[in-house]
């Protein structure tokens, strides 16, 4: 079978739920599933494997399986932290099911397989070099270099969320990140950030939606907080531009539906950029929610 034939199969694995899509090979949608996530090992293991074999049925065999998870993936496949997924932990999740399936399984974080997916058909489409970004309760991204995941050495490449902002887009005293360390860029962009902020100028507490919603309605305390946000996003994408250089960045995650990110932020990352008009664009998800999934089908078939 070469790469062009057969079902893309992937799956989502979350907190609570764990989905299937079998993907065309141009990209097409031919069928999704979804149940609850399994609480154990051999349960998760016996639930990729029926419903695997289901699309199967349905629509021939697969190449390959990919997997989308929270958390992070070793060199090797291995599964070093599983965010919700304590179970999975430790865990030969990659050989074991390539082993039950008879096919290989290929693994990567659910920011890496959202950037594929939008690198692959998305928003980003036949960019050479593009980098996934999802602001929400977390911090993540993902590199796609020629429509394949670059991992790096470490298995660690994308993962800026974890890096200290440049002082010139703080506002406020650091926060504790959930790695340990004090003031990463995750602690400034995620949702409980742009939150807070609006908290800090009225006492009130609302969730980060409620914040944009206020600001499109004119409040000006929800849009002074998300102008700040902006500045902030933009001097920590400037960093990734003056090492990466990316063709397109591409925004997900909760925060993204905020409009006014795509016209204001590449206007004020110049400040920060090495480039004095960058060219990189700033773009929104073409699939949104769905982009995790459905990069996790392309990574199944992209070695």
């Amino acid at each position: 079978m070469t790469r062009e034939q057969g079902v893309r199969i992937g799956f989502d694995i979350g907190g609570t739920k764990l989905a299937v899509i079998a993907l065309g090979r141009d990209g097409t949608e031919l069928a999704r599933d979804r149940c609850p996530v399994p609480r154990d090992y051999a349960a998760t293991l016996d639930a990729l494997v029926a419903m695997t074999a289901q699309c199967e049925r349905a629509h021939g065999g697969a190449r390959g399986v990919g997997i989308a998870l929270p958390g992070m993936i070793g060199a090797d496949g291995e599964l070093v932290r599983v965010v919700n997924l304590p179970w999975l932990e430790g865990r030969p999740l990659r050989a074991d099911l390539g082993r039950l399936l008879g096919r290989p399984v290929a693994i990567a974080n659910d920011a890496n397989c959202f950037a594929l997916s939008e690198a692959i058909d998305g928003a980003a489409a036949g960019a050479a070099v593009v980098f996934g970004v999802i602001l929400g309760t977390g911090v993540g991204g993902g590199i796609v270099v020629a429509g394949r995941v670059l991992a790096g050495a470490n298995a660690i490449a994308g993962e800026w969320g974890h890096n200290p902002l440049p002082k010139a887009g703080t506002s406020g005293p650091a926060q504790v990140c959930g790695c340990g360390r004090s003031g990463c860029i995750e602690t400034w962009l995620n949702g409980a950030a742009l939150a807070r902020d609006y908290g800090a100028g009225n006492g009130l507490e609302v969730e980060a939606a409620e914040v944009a919603r206020r600001a499109a309605a004119g409040d000006g305390l929800a849009r002074a907080a998300i102008a700040r946000y902006q500045e902030r996003l933009a001097a920590a994408l400037a960093g990734v531009i003056n090492i990466l250089d990316p063709d397109v960045i591409v925004l997900g995650g909760g925060l993204a539906s905020i409009d006014s990110l795509y016209q204001q932020v590449p206007k004020l990352w110049s400040r920060f950029c090495v480039a004095p008009q960058p060219t990189t664009r700033l773009v929104r998800a073409r699939f949104g929610p769905e982009s995790g999934l459905r990069g996790a089908a392309w990574l199944g078939t992209s070695g």
